[in-house]
């Protein structure tokens, strides 16, 4: 075993009994355009793009993580971007060769592509398909034309009906990923976006409250949205429609047909591990005395120098006790069926003693509830209320560090968007 290995292996300040669930996130950083709105590492494409040497470099930065996780079967593997159905089908299936020689992956793993219309060509989803991947997840965000635009997406309805259209009969599981309150968007127009969407009988649709995040041209340059009042609107409806049609509401942005949720995603609410490979990529990684937070290179031609070298990690920090709690609730809290509170000590090691007056604080203020199922009435499981649903930021916020819960506890409550997942 390696020196850092060994390192991590060492006693520190917490105890986890057994390692949570192991996925793996890859990410391919390049597009054709950079939309306005997006704060992801995304670049550009100039030219035809670096493959080989960039699975090369994922191939290097996979060898020289091993250590950390050797002996970890991986669950799920999660290709995202940028644009990942940029690269070419062989190109793909000889990343998906290239893990499966490398670390063992469970039976029936799902492996998820990201894809764009603007990259639809007929057939290339059949050929992903065949490359090994399970689920396709199509950027679709509009089918409407001008809202497309104001988006500055690089396809129109036509192409993203298509590509829905291809992604249906080449897999048995895929995402359709749209986004609401956009510029200049009416209760109508979200309608009619809904029912395009849903008449391709989804088995999952990700759906996002278009947000305004910092050095992005929109942060820059921010267009008339929707008010909060409609955008609250908005959300009733996109509850309403998919309940209609047996899509369930298993996260706060994302609703599945039974059978169909995403695997991967529901990994990261329930604070299990991923190891990031690619340009930027965040990871996260448990030991039994401590949780590693991991980040690569972020320039992809940085990146693949470095993970050529053998120096793929451009940072690591070991996340503190007193952080911990957040970073669990910041994802089980957007679980619509909520956890259970075992599964706090199971995953970040600390004693429920840690968050149980926050906890009951947040029941006292109705934003969820305690199930006291477990011995001598002690809770057992914790759900939300709609109440909390709701104002999911500000019930998030209770369990951060004193001094950033002081400052949230100032700003009141704000209804919750939907905010892509980082």
């Amino acid at each position: 075993m390696s020196d850092a290995a060994l390192h991590y292996l060492r006693p520190g300040t917490l105890q986890l009994a057994a390692l949570p669930p192991l996925a793996l996130y890859v990410h391919l950083p390049w597009c054709l355009k950079k939309c306005p709105y997006c704060d992801f590492n995304s670049h550009e494409g100039q030219g035809a793009l670096p493959e080989a040497r960039y699975l090369d470099a994922l191939c290097a930065d996979l060898e020289a993580a091993l250590p950390l996780v050797w002996g970890r079967r991986v669950h799920t593997v999660f290709i995202g971007g940028g644009t990942p159905s940029l690269f070419s089908p062989d190109g793909i299936a000889r990343l998906i060769s290239d893990i499966r020689a490398r670390v063992v992956l469970a039976p029936g793993a799902e492996i998820t592509l990201e894809a764009n219309p603007g990259t639809f060509e007929r057939e290339r989803f059949k050929a992903f398909r065949a490359a090994g991947v399970t689920r396709l997840s199509v950027g679709v965000q509009s089918f409407d034309d001008a809202a497309l635009h104001a988006l500055g997406r690089v396809h129109d309805a036509a192409q993203a009906r298509a590509a829905v259209t291809e992604a249906r009969e080449a897999f048995d599981t895929f995402n359709i990923d749209l986004m609401y309150a956009l510029p200049g968007q009416t209760l109508d127009a979200l309608q009619a976006d809904l029912d395009a969407a849903l008449g391709f009988a989804p088995p999952h649709l990700s759906i996002y409250h278009l947000t305004l995040e910092p050095n992005t041209l929109f942060a820059l340059h921010p267009p008339s949205l929707p008010d909060d009042d409609l955008a609250s609107d908005m959300l009733d409806l996109i509850v309403q429609r998919t309940a209609a049609v047996g899509l369930a509401r298993y996260e706060v942005s994302a609703f599945a047909q039974p059978g169909h949720r995403c695997a991967h995603n529901l990994n990261y609410w329930k604070f299990g591990d991923y190891l990031g490979l690619g340009a930027g990529a965040h990871g996260k990684i448990s030991f039994p005395h401590r949780v590693l937070r991991q980040v690569r290179w972020r320039e992809p031609a940085l990146y693949m120098q470095h993970a050529l070298a053998g120096d793929a990690v451009s940072n690591q920090t070991e996340v503190s006790r007193a952080d911990l709690p957040f970073e669990f609730m910041l994802g089980a809290l957007r679980l619509a069926d909520g956890f259970d509170l075992a599964q706090f000590t199971e995953r970040t090691g600390l004693p429920l003693s840690t968050v149980m007056a926050t906890l009951e604080s947040a029941e006292q203020r109705g934003l969820l509830t305690l199930d006291r199922e477990g011995p001598a009435g002690m809770a057992a499981r914790v759900r939300h209320t709609v109440r909390g649903f709701d104002f999911l930021s500000d019930l998030q916020s209770l369990f951060l560090p004193v001094q950033g819960r002081a400052v949230a506890a100032e700003a009141g409550l704000r209804p919750v968007t939907l905010p892509r997942p980082r």
